[in-house]
């Protein structure tokens, strides 16, 4: 494997073994997971792979191939913005580790990232999980053995995601990617991280999820994502409930009404927060309706429900972005059956739902009306719902 031979090149030894760990595509449910609501993702046939071997020192050396620089760092002196840049993602696992309690000590880590950078598909949760993969079979964790100790994982992936790289995320992108099986997508409920298998056939239903990279990057950590999650969190608190998992569709005009008796709220205009409810509240709505339709294969209903979760997106949580908006319209207009954006928002990837026999013509409209208006091409390509971590060799 030419991993291997990096690996060799870069610390003049072999690895002890190679592992990966998917990127995921949410099929519906966004921003829902740190509302304690509900998410229903894939993980993608692409992976981030992770060649590693133990040291006998307490030192993290982390390389990715798609970079020339070694980054080195004491276990101990890995924090918050130390080290910065990408391999904030690699060295917070073991630090996560540690403060879980487990013992790991150092190790030499080659990176090789397929999911495709900035384009909305969860390539941080990738990098983390096949990490943090290596770390538990390396150090004799078990992390891996049973949907139980991989909850653990998921936990410890996101908290380096939130506290050494500074995302404020929920856990959804671990869980996918760490939780998810074959030919399923993955009904998580993150309220108390129970997760049911959800069969996604659409091989036999003779329909394609088309990934849409749009190319225009987006970041976690530039500041829109957590004023999101902040205003969810005001809201909450501004409704006297812990999350806004507690409100049902039906209360919404009355949660309406007693925000805008607040006026403002730490800043923010009720009517603002308001439509910041609206969409969670909604969006675990349509969850719930996309589990259900998909069981009694209703793929034009499931669709639907696409159609309007990026409308919600876009209006309500105002995440989507005009390329965004672009790439859905067209492909819905070409024959889709429906399409959303997908992941955080401001840039990234939108899926769509497309009978086999449309997806070229679907491609082609969305391609050219995104260059005449002046965007960049965007790259287009199917994906099936695939395993979650594990070794690989």
């Amino acid at each position: 494997m030419q991993l291997r031979t990096h690996f060799a090149e870069t610390f003049g030894r072999a690895p002890e073994g190679v592992w990966s760990a998917p990127g995921r595509v949410n099929l519906i449910g966004e921003h829902t997971d740190y509302n304690d609501g509900l998410a229903l993702p894939i993980a993608l046939p692409q992976r981030t792979y992770a060649a590693a071997a133990r040291r006998d020192d307490d030192r993290l050396r982390v390389r990715s191939v798609q970079t020339v620089e070694v980054v080195e760092v004491a276990l101990d002196d890995i924090g918050p913005g130390t080290p910065g840049g990408w391999a904030a993602y690699a060295a917070g696992v073991p630090w996560a580790l540690r403060e879980a309690g487990y013992a790991v000590g150092g190790a030499d880590v080659i990176l090789d990232g397929r999911v495709p950078l900035g384009s909305g598909l969860s390539s941080s949760a990738a990098l983390e999980c096949a990490v943090g993969a290596a770390l538990s079979d390396l150090y004799g964790l078990g992390l891996l053995a049973d949907d139980a100790n991989r909850r653990r994982l998921v936990e410890v992936c996101r908290r380096a995601e939130n506290d050494i790289a500074g995302a404020p995320t929920g856990g959804m992108d671990q869980s996918a990617s760490l939780l998810a099986t074959a030919g399923h997508a993955l009904l998580l409920d993150c309220r108390d991280g129970t997760t049911e298998q959800v069969p996604f056939p659409i091989d036999e239903a003779e329909l394609t999820l088309l990934v849409i990279d749009t190319r225009a990057e987006h970041a976690l950590v530039d500041g829109q994502y957590a004023a999101r999650r902040t205003s969810c969190e005001r809201a909450a608190a501004a409704l006297g409930v812990p999350s806004l998992r507690e409100i049902e569709p039906a209360d919404l005009t009355t949660a309406a009404t007693r925000l805008g008796a607040e006026g403002h709220v730490e800043g923010e205009s009720s009517e603002v927060l308001a439509r910041r409810v609206r969409h969670v509240v909604t969006e675990i709505a349509r969850v719930r309706e996309a589990v259900a339709v998909m069981r009694a294969g209703d793929w034009v209903e499931l669709g639907r429900l696409f159609t309007a979760s990026h409308a919600s997106l876009r209006t309500d949580f105002e995440v989507s972005c005009p390329e965004l908006d672009l790439v859905t319209a067209a492909a819905e207009s070409a024959g889709a059956l429906g399409a959303r954006m997908t992941g955080g928002g401001f840039g990234g990837s939108a899926i769509a739902l497309v009978p086999k026999e449309l997806v070229e013509r679907v491609t082609e409209l969305l391609k050219r009306l995104a260059i005449d208006a002046g965007f960049p091409e965007p790259a287009t390509f199917a994906v099936y719902p695939g395993p979650g971590a594990g070794r690989d060799d």
